[in-house]
């Protein structure tokens, strides 16, 4: 069977830079393990060629399998192994319908790693059962500015997200129509009022792209959620949670919650949002919750935790402050 390196594409982030060929390594076996893939793929490991890091691996791919691989969240170059170990570069073809600057334009505080914001829906897309090149809907029910909103644009999904601050979701509308007037795509936005029961329960800001993509972020409480969203209205959620700073809800007198506490109170919310089959991808800090505790949570809410090669070796560290680790989780 033929043999293939994969050469690791830069990250800003010298932390992430360094975890990443664990990391790469993991997400390449939930590839393998998929069953999305035509053909095998077997000895995935992490080596250094030249001095330089590399994730090596047999397969004998389609051209539809190279499609999807070339999504790896750290891919950056592939190359087949001949000639007692030459390498002959393959060609790379990611899901990429808009340019690139999509995603690494925004810059501001907290913002998540656009590597690691690929990596996380990769492997909710996947445990879905679901191809990465087929259209599904993405929601992020914590989307702050909208680095998830992006990617799910970048592989042509249609998006929804929810963010408890009204400030957050005027900036990403205002960045959104500037660089869709930038680039001259055809598109129509609005801002309306979400209300039940004469009451505002929500903020909507919509954009319908050349026709056919969707985006629409809601300016309102994840926990209040099914007041302004239908059940069953996302094939995936994919969310990066609160590190351990004050978020929640700020019904009943301002209520603040540590992450656990959110998620324990969402979770139900967003199993509702999920359509049957679908699958929940979550981000968290371990050091504010550990991944058995999680996982009960998640379970708790009647969701199906996905476990096994791949999906238990997702963590990393961000900082002193943050062990960032992964969890996936299916509706039955």
């Amino acid at each position: 069977m033929p043999t293939y390196a994969l050469l690791l594409a830069p990250s800003a982030n010298r932390v992430y830079a360094d975890a990443a060929p664990r990391i790469g390594r993991a997400e390449l076996t939930v590839f393998a393990g998929s069953g999305v893939l035509d053909g095998a793929l077997t000895d995935i490991d992490a080596e250094e060629i030249g001095g330089v890091p590399y994730l090596t691996f047999a397969a004998d791919p389609t051209e539809r399998d190279l499609a999807l691989l070339a999504n790896l969240s750290a891919a950056y170059a592939l190359f087949e192994r001949v000639d007692g170990g030459l390498l002959r570069p393959v060609a790379l073809r990611p899901l990429r319908r808009f340019d690139d600057d999509l995603i690494t334009i925004p810059k501001y505080a907290g913002k998540t790693n656009e590597q690691f914001t690929r990596l996380l829906m990769n492997v909710t897309v996947l445990a879905a059962g679901r191809r990465l090149d087929r259209p599904l809907t993405v929601l992020d029910p914590l989307c702050g500015r909208g680095t998830t909103i992006n990617q799910a644009l970048m592989y042509g999904y249609d998006s929804i997200g929810i963010e408890l601050d009204g400030k957050d979701v005027d900036a990403y509308a205002a960045f959104l129509k500037t660089w869709l007037r930038r680039k001259r795509l055809k598109h129509q936005a609005s801002v309306t009022p979400v209300r039940r029961d004469r009451r505002l329960v929500a903020r909507r800001f919509e954009a319908v792209i050349e026709g056919e993509r969707k985006v629409v972020v809601l300016a309102g409480d994840t926990l209040n959620a099914r007041e302004f969203l239908k059940a069953g209205c996302a094939d995936v959620v994919v969310t990066d949670t609160p590190y351990g700073v004050a978020h929640g809800s700020r019904a009943g007198g301002g209520l603040a919650r540590s992450p656990l506490d959110l998620l324990a109170a969402a979770a139900p919310v967003w199993a509702q949002l999920l359509r049957p089959g679908g699958a929940l991808g979550m981000s968290w800090n371990t050091h504010v919750a550990s991944r058995a505790d999680a996982a009960k949570t998640l379970a708790a809410a009647g969701l199906e935790v996905v476990e096994g090669p791949g999906y238990d070796g997702l963590a990393h560290r961000v900082d002193q402050a943050i062990e960032r680790d992964v969890l996936v989780a299916r509706r039955p």
